[in-house]
């Protein structure tokens, strides 16, 4: 007896499906208010697929994508008749869903991965967190240009294209993003790192730039619970109460200068750590860091340890690569003409990143070894492979790639 197979129950198998499985998907379509009952060409969970395939192909054109999808069913029935839709149908589908199920999808899967055995992981008893942030171009629509804004190049210009800031929040062990805001160019980090910040718990040690250091955005942090390792500027005023052993020192942040000068706020104690680095085969001249930490006691965490350390946080620039280059390409322009469609798209690949990141992780723990040591773009590829190939889509449903 010939089985049937629809073109969602297709998509919804293979790698895909294994990751994000077709329960999961209808219960934050649900969620999200976009789960139908009308059966159309492109229903919604379909669609919602077809978003994560487009950050997998990041290159083709919709009408060719989803014939790569769909070639599957050939070897099932080579007399299927599939009907490939209009350009246009792909983005009115895309409209349709939106941005706020691929967004809660993203939320649902993005968590820390290691575990206390995976190299790099952890410094002492602390997991390695990061925040980060970065840009994106998006195509040159009006609806584009009035969410995103059009930043400067040089005075009285614009540039090409309007562009999104987003941060992320990753796991530098794992290099799994787990966090992802994203606004207009013109919104400061400072404000999309905020519900980014509330992710953390204890047990975790944040890394993070000089560009994020301020009293607010501190206190709010190591209201989390997990101790925090910040770069500062070079021109953060911290005054020595207390010179320790290692030869860090501790101190004081106070909400403003006024308010450290006039006694109005007690301020509240970091440890700060100053260091050069010495290597002469550096092309900047910018040798001289300084921290700033919640560990106040030295024992527990040396300067010269935490001086190592913050390097670590390049981990995360390289997942922002990853997902900006890897899985996109060099200078890319995100595709989506509508700013929910751009959003729809940018938690799109930041679902498939941690997806890949996922897999990478539990290969590296079955052959023992660093996760840094496997190559993104080779686990992309495999991803691409089997995304394409006919016996990746089963007609059973596949159990979720996190239980």
């Amino acid at each position: 007896m010939a089985r049937e197979f629809s073109v969602p129950d297709l998509i919804g198998f293979g790698f895909l499906a294994a990751f994000f499985p077709g329960s999961l998907v209808d219960r934050v379509l649900l969620e999200s208010g976009k789960l139908e009952r009308r059966v159309r060409l492109l229903p919604s969970k379909v669609v919602v697929y077809y978003v994560l395939a487009m950050a997998i192909y990041a290159g083709e054109g919709y009408r060719e994508l989803y014939r790569l999808l769909v070639e599957g069913l050939r070897s099932f029935d080579p007399s299927l008749p599939v009907t490939v839709p209009q350009k246009s149908a792909f983005s009115k589908a895309r409209e349709r869903v939106g941005s706020e199920p691929l967004k809660r999808l993203f939320e649902e899967v993005a968590a820390p991965l290691a575990s206390a055995v995976t190299p790099g992981a952890y410094y002492r008893s602390w997991r390695l967190m990061s925040v980060d942030g970065s840009t994106l171009e998006v195509p040159d629509t009006s609806e584009n240009v009035t969410k995103f804004e059009r930043p400067g190049v040089s005075p009285g210009e614009k540039s090409a294209y309007p562009r999104l800031r987003w941060v992320a929040l990753s796991e530098l062990g794992t290099r799994a993003i787990v966090g992802l805001e994203a606004g207009a160019y013109a919104t400061s980090e400072h404000t999309l790192v905020v519900p980014l910040l509330e992710r953390l718990t204890p047990g975790m040690l944040c890394l993070a730039d000089r560009g994020f250091f301020g009293f607010e955005l501190w206190q709010h942090a190591k209201a989390s619970g997990a101790e925090l390792l910040w770069r500062l500027k070079k021109n953060a005023v911290f005054a020595v109460e207390e010179r320790l052993g290692d030869g860090s020192f501790i101190s004081r942040v106070y909400p403003n200068p006024n308010s450290r000068r006039d006694g109005t706020h007690r301020g509240v104690p970091v440890r700060v750590i100053e260091y050069e680095l010495t290597d002469p085969g550096r092309l900047t001249a910018d040798i001289k860091y300084r921290l700033v930490t919640t560990v106040l006691d030295p024992e527990l965490a040396p300067a010269t340890e935490l001086a190592a350390l913050y390097s670590e946080r390049w981990e995360l620039e390289l997942s922002i690569r990853e997902a900006k280059v890897t899985q996109g390409r060099p200078a890319m322009v995100l595709r989506s003409r509508k700013p929910d469609g751009v959003l729809q798209e940018l938690y799109g690949f930041a679902c498939v990143h941690y997806a890949i990141r996922w897999l990478l992780h539990h290969a590296a723990a079955e052959a023992t070894v660093d996760p840094d040591r496997l190559s993104f773009t080779s686990g992309l590829r495999a991803v691409r492979r089997k995304l394409s190939r006919p016996e990746s889509f089963s007609p059973h449903e596949p159990p979720t790639a996190t239980s």
